[in-house]
This record gives C-alpha cells, structure tokens and sequence, in this order.
C-alpha cells in the first residue's frame, strides 16, 4: 500500500484555486466532498473539524471560502495525514490548520470535544458485507464502513460540536432514516438536501445539516440536480451545480 500510494498526482479543486496531492491509485477525492464544504455554514472564526478528513478536500475547500476560521481534520490513514498537512502547505493554509491522525473510535486528546463551532464528515457509504470491496486497501476504507459505523460518526460528530454548533454530513440517500434516529433528540434544525444525478431522477445521495441541542424540525429542502436532462449528450453540470464546484460558491 505504501508504494501505491506514494505516487500522488495534483487534482485540481475550484477551477484551479485548490491544487490536492492525492494517491494515483487508491482513493481519490472527487465531487462528495466539494459538495460537503459548499454545505457547512459560514464561520467567521472559531474552528471548524473534518472527521476522516482524507488529504483535506472538504476542510480545505471550506477553508478557501471561510478566511477566519482555525481548520481542523481527523485522519486515521498516516500517509493521507501527511498528504494533508502538505496539501495545506502547498495551498497556503498551513497557519491555521491542524491535521492529526489518530481513530474517531479513541478520540486523540488534541482534539477536546464540545469545542468546535462546526463539524462536518463524509463517512463511508457502504454497510459491511454490502457489495464489492476494492482490493486497495485505502480506497476500500473510505468507501465500505470498518470498526466505525455511521453510529459512531455521528455519535463523534455531535460530541466534538460545541452546544448549539452544527454538524453537516453527506451520505447515501437510502440510509437517511438511520441518520435521523441518530440525530433524533440529539440536534434540531435538520435541514436535508437532495442530490440528484439529473432532474427528475431519485435522489443518490443526501447532505444532512443539524445543529446539536436545540429544537425545531426537519426541513427538506429544494435540493441540487448535479446534471443536465437525460438528452444532454455530455452530461454537462448544470449552472447551480458549477456554481459550487468551479466557482466555490455556499450550497
């Protein structure tokens, strides 16, 4: 695995304004985690933390629209922490960012929970035993769930955000029940966001947001078709949709 994923290749972010080293041949970011960042609300300072942060897509993406906060990620994999850690180097956000690798199942103490202002994550999709696992291990972790189950994400997400914070979550739209049990009389203020692949189709993914220990109820709202009708031959993005992953724009 380490051979592997010392081949890293520059993926461009945000027409060009985020440059990510990430692994040539394991897991690779892509449209998820852009999606995720557009999604958190604005913070103008305090900290925010990703859990399972990767090379930091979705913290540094945050971090290129929100200039104040102080930038926190969680990383279990040693070689995706350094990956990050340099990728903030590279992108200039390395003075106000902190990457640590350790398990959200054994919080590392550098982390102190009710503390940050916002918390987001892009855990794994699929259950155990759900469908065919990559034979690269890191791409088979972030993609299939291991110890830590959505359970346990969320569980991590809502202890580490400070009373009254917000927590912001993209996931599989087919396990949307299971995220608002988990949620239920924890956060308030649930606010769920559609993603479909093209208008009129059902939504594949969902982006939860709530906010932890206050009341109010569940919002759907209008949501995000990501391409064009089913006729376009090129399967353009829609204009909504560039708006977030070229140009940076909030979801």
């Amino acid at each position: 695995m380490t051979d592997i994923l010392s081949e890293t290749v520059a993926d461009r972010f945000l027409d060009g304004r985020l440059i990510l080293q990430q692994p040539r041949q394991g897991y690779r970011a892509a449209m998820d985690p852009v999606l995720l960042a557009a999604a958190v609300p604005d913070c103008d300072d305090g900290k925010v933390l990703d859990l399972g942060c990767g090379v930091g897509t979705a913290l540094f993406c945050f971090g290129k629209r929100m200039a104040g906060p102080a930038l926190y990620g969680l990383e279990l994999d040693a070689i995706a922490a350094d990956m990050a850690r340099q990728n903030a180097c590279e992108n200039n956000l390395a003075d106000r960012t902190t990457i640590v690798t350790g398990d959200l199942l054994s919080m590392p103490k550098a982390l102190e929970p009710n503390s940050f202002d916002q918390v987001f994550a892009n855990p794994p999709y699929l259950e155990p035993q759900t469908g065919e696992t990559s034979p690269i291990a890191d791409r088979a972790r972030s993609n299939v769930e291991g110890a830590a189950r959505l359970k346990d994400w969320i569980t991590v997400m809502l202890r580490m955000t400070r009373p009254r914070g917000g927590l912001t979550l993209i996931h599989r739209a087919d396990r949307l029940d299971d995220i608002l049990a988990l949620l239920y009389q924890k956060a308030g203020e649930i606010a769920v966001l559609p993603l479909w692949p093209r208008a009129g189709e059902p939504a594949k993914r969902v982006i939860v947001r709530a906010r932890k220990g206050v009341r109010g109820g569940t919002t759907l709202l209008p949501g995000l078709a990501l391409h064009g009708p089913a006729d376009d031959p090129d399967g353009r993005y829609t204009p909504q949709a560039l708006a977030i992953l070229r140009d940076g724009k909030r979801l």
